[in-house]
C-alpha cells in the first residue's frame, strides 16, 4: 500500500465479510439500534448539473439516487419510513446550486444534501450549509482546502487533488521516464485550474520534473472546441509527457488534437479524466489518472453497483448508449447511504419538530464515522471534511483502465483504508 506521503505502509486492514454481504442499500436500512426513525418520510436532497456543461455526470448521479431510493424503500425503508429524495438541478452555476440548497433545506426541509459536484459551486454553497445549519457532502469536488473552509456542516466523499497527485506523478515518471512535460488546463473550471496551475507543478517538481511551458501556460475554456493552437505550441516543445488538467468531456477535445497533429506522448492529470469515455479518443495514448471507483473495478460492492445501475443509465433518455457508472455516481450513492447509516444509528427521528436536531446528529455521525462500507473499502472522514478512503493510480490505453497503485488518504488520527 502507499499512503497519502507517497510512502510504502505495512498496515493491512482485515476485510470483514459479514459487511460486505448485499448492497450498501441492504447494510443501509437493516435496523443497527440507537433509536430509529419514526415519521412517515425521511427527506433528503440532491445537488447535481442535469443541464449545462457537465449534464451527463448530473443526469447519472440522478438515476443513481432514484435506484438508492427505490432499493432502500423496496427493501422497508428507513425503519419503516419512507425515503424520498428531492433532486434539484443547479445547470453546475454556483449561484443556481446555492439557491438550491436554500430551497431543499428551508422549504423541502431536507435533514441532508448530497452535492453540489463542482468545487465551483460547493466554494458558494457550502457556506449556505453553514449558515442553514444543514450537512452538504459533495460527490465530485476535490480543489484543495474547499470543505475545511466551511466546517463543521461541509463534507466531501472525495480526496484533495494534491494528495492524489503525491503518488500519481512518481508512477508516471518511473513507467514512462518522464524527464519534462508541458502543462494544458481548462482555465474556467476551478478544480482543473488549481490542478494545473499549482498541484502539478508542485508535484512535478518535487519529483524532479521540468515543465517546458512553466513561463507559458497553455489555457482554454470550458466549452472551446478548437485547441489546436496550444496543442501546436505543445507539439513544438516536444515534452516527454503531457499534463491534461480538465473535466474528462473537455480532455477529449485535447486528446483528439494531439492524436491529429501526431503528439502521440503518456498524459496525466486529476480524477477529472477517469471515463470510459476518454479511453475511446486517443486509444494509442496512454493516460494516468487517480480514481477512487471505476466501472471495471474489482470487488463484490462494487461489481454489484454496476451491474445494478448500469443497464438504468443505458435506458435513460439523453445519457449515452454504452455509458458506464462513473465515480461521481459511486460518490453520490455512498453519500446517500451514509446519511441513511447516521439516520439509522443516531436517532433520527424525521419529525419536523426535530428538523434541527436531526441534522445536527447526522452531522456529528459523519465527523466520528469510521469504517462505513463503500464500494471500494473503508470509509471516514479526516479533520478538514475529506474522504478518508482507498484510491487507485490506473493507466488507461487502448479502451480499459487498468490498477497500478493502490493508495490511502490516511490522516492522522483516523483509521486507515
Amino acid at each position: 500500500m502507499v499512503n497519502s506521503n507517497g510512502k510504502k505502509s505495512m498496515l493491512k486492514v482485515k476485510p470483514n465479510p459479514s459487511r460486505l454481504l448485499g448492497t450498501l442499500a441492504a447494510l443501509a436500512v437493516i435496523s443497527l439500534g440507537a433509536g430509529g426513525a419514526s415519521a412517515q418520510e425521511i427527506a433528503l436532497g440532491a445537488i447535481v448539473p442535469s443541464s449545462g456543461p457537465f449534464a451527463e455526470w448530473g443526469r447519472s448521479n440522478s438515476v443513481t439516487l432514484k435506484m438508492l431510493e427505490k432499493q432502500t424503500n423496496d427493501a422497508g425503508g428507513i425503519n419503516g419510513a419512507k425515503l424520498k429524495i428531492t433532486i434539484l438541478d443547479d445547470g453546475a452555476k454556483p449561484a443556481q446550486a446555492a439557491s438550491s440548497l436554500r430551497k431543499l433545506a428551508g422549504d423541502e426541509k431536507v435533514l441532508a444534501v448530497a452535492g453540489p459536484l463542482t468545487s465551483s459551486a460547493a466554494e458558494v454553497t457550502f457556506p449556505v450549509a453553514n449558515e442553514m445549519k444543514v450537512v452538504a457532502t459533495s460527490q465530485a469536488s476535490s480543489k484543495p482546502g474547499v470543505a475545511k473552509l466551511n466546517r463543521p456542516w461541509a463534507f466531501r466523499n472525495t480526496i484533495d487533488e494534491g494528495v492524489l497527485a503525491k503518488t500519481t506523478v512518481p508512477y508516471f515518471k518511473k513507467a514512462f521516464n518522464i524527464k519534462t512535460v508541458g502543462i494544458i488546463f481548462d482555465a474556467k473550471d476551478a478544480t482543473a485550474a488549481t490542478v494545473g496551475k499549482a498541484i502539478m507543478p508542485a508535484a512535478l517538481k518535487a519529483n524532479e520534473i521540468s515543465i517546458v511551458n512553466e513561463s507559458d501556460p497553455l489555457s482554454f475554456n470550458t466549452g472551446d472546441l478548437d485547441v489546436s493552437a496550444q496543442v501546436t505550441k505543445l507539439k513544438s516543445l516536444n515534452p516527454d509527457g503531457v499534463v491534461v488538467s480538465a473535466d474528462y468531456s473537455q480532455a477529449i477535445t485535447v486528446l483528439r488534437e494531439m492524436k491529429r497533429q501526431g503528439l502521440i506522448k503518456p498524459v496525466v492529470g486529476a480524477t477529472q479524466l477517469i471515463s470510459s469515455a476518454i479511453l475511446k479518443a486517443a486509444p494509442e495514448i496512454p493516460i494516468i489518472a487517480p480514481a477512487t471507483f471505476f466501472a471495471t473495478m474489482k470487488g463484490e460492492a462494487a461489481e454489484k453497483f454496476v451491474a445494478n445501475l448500469q443497464p438504468l443509465l443505458r435506458k435513460e433518455s439523453g445519457l449515452p448508449a454504452e455509458i458506464e457508472p462513473s465515480m461521481y455516481d459511486a460518490n453520490i450513492y455512498e453519500i446517500v447511504s451514509m446519511y441513511i447509516d447516521a439516520i439509522k444509528r443516531s436517532g433520527v427521528t424525521g419529525k419536523p419538530a426535530d428538523v434541527e436536531a436531526d441534522r445536527a446528529k447526522i452531522r456529528d455521525h459523519l465527523a466520528k464515522l469510521e469504517g462505513f462500507q463503500g464500494l471500494g473499502g473503508p470509509i471516514g472522514f479526516n479533520d478538514d471534511g475529506d474522504a478518508i478512503k482507498a484510491f487507485y493510480v490506473l493507466q488507461g490505453q487502448n479502451g480499459a483502465w487498468d490498477t497500478k497503485v493502490r493508495g490511502c488518504s490516511s490522516a492522522p488520527n483516523h483509521a486507515g483504508c
